[in-house]
């Protein structure tokens, strides 16, 4: 009997083992959610643009707050490509050999996402891109390959509806001349960003389907920079002296710049409205001052958290919530929305 459960004791042991064994096998590769420590690589096109460095620190505070609930050590290993893609591949392929655990990538060219996804795959780290989105054939190349942004049509719905909403209240906000005419000129960021193009188009567009008449002075690109807008507008308000009555602008900075012209050359208080979007720190300022008219803010904190899920449940091999793509809510800022919010 003494032989016989030594045997049996035995065998539970065995059996234990390999049941252990069995499982330790089977979750191979699949992460391990009591991490306590990960460590991400952010890729950005440009550190000095504006509202990149706003969507950075949101970021970095998001990745403090989920420090202090979790107890996970997160380092951010961000990399600035100062606008070449060049550059940002390399920083890629050195964040990838430096055992990053993903990458969060802000490109510079979105049609060469596909060279960055190369190096992903082929390691086997995961990507979460955002503001600059890559063509569709290649972020659904893997299923650990995610977009988060702000949806550029609404952007420019948004911005537009805040000229159409002033128009139908009172023209002459607009008109400052009274020919009937809105006589306008356009800031526009780089050819080969897709927000530029379809913020443009749907600005325009949304302002002619509230019946607002137009007639389109001149546009420039401003490479979403403040100092080309105010170049380019400087330029503008001498060729086109006492013409211009509305400056529409793809983005904050640029905008801002306009303004600057503006206020180099005595016409602040001319009348001249000037909308961007981003509802960057230095727009909203603006916009309290009065020299913006209007703007639209996405909400950058549900944006760097989205960003920030996604990648971590990515690295803890987690199911995560979020689908493929992730739009950022937006909101128009102008007078009128003002008003309305304090509508009780």
């Amino acid at each position: 009997m003494k032989r016989k459960g030594l045997w049996l004791s035995a065998g539970l042991t065995l059996l234990i083992l390999l049941t252990t064994a069995l499982l330790l096998y089977e979750n191979r590769g699949k992460g391990d959610n009591r991490k306590t420590s990960m460590r991400i690589g952010v890729l950005l096109y440009r550190g000095d643009d504006t509202f990149i460095s706003t969507l950075r620190a949101a970021l970095e505070e998001q990745v403090k707050q989920y420090e202090k609930e979790y107890s996970v050590k997160v380092a951010l290993d961000i990399r600035d490509a100062k606008g070449n893609q060049n550059t940002q591949n390399s920083q890629a392929e050195r964040l990838i050999s430096l055992g990053c655990d993903a990458l969060c990538v802000n490109m510079v060219d979105r049609a060469a996402a596909s060279v960055v996804i190369d190096k992903a795959v082929a390691a086997g780290i995961p990507v979460v891109f955002f503001n600059r989105e890559p063509v569709e054939e290649d972020l659904n190349r893997w299923d650990r390959l995610y977009y988060v942004g702000v949806d550029p049509r609404e952007s420019a719905a948004l911005q537009g509806q805040i000229l159409v909403d002033a128009y139908k209240e009172k023209p002459e906000t607009l008109d400052l001349n009274g020919d009937g005419l809105v006589s306008y000129v356009l800031l526009e960021g780089e050819t080969s960003h897709q927000d530029s193009l379809i913020r443009t188009q749907w600005s325009i567009q949304t302002l002619k389907d509230g019946n607002v008449p137009l007639e389109k002075i001149t546009g420039g690109i401003a490479n979403w920079e403040r100092s080309q807008a105010s170049a380019l507008m400087e330029q503008w308000i001498k060729e086109y002296p006492g013409q211009i009555e509305l400056v529409i602008c793809n983005n904050d900075d640029m905008a801002l710049g306009a303004i600057d012209a503006l206020e180099r050359n005595g016409l602040l208080t001319a009348g001249i409205r000037v909308v961007g979007i981003d509802g960057t720190p230095a727009g909203r300022a603006a916009f309290r001052a009065g020299s913006l008219f209007g703007t639209v803010e996405a909400d950058t904190e549900i944006y760097a958290k989205a960003i920030f899920d996604i990648v971590s449940d990515l690295v803890l091999r987690k199911e995560t919530e979020y689908e493929k793509y992730f739009w950022t809510p937006q909101r128009a800022v102008s007078d009128r929305e003002e008003r309305l919010s304090d509508t009780p």
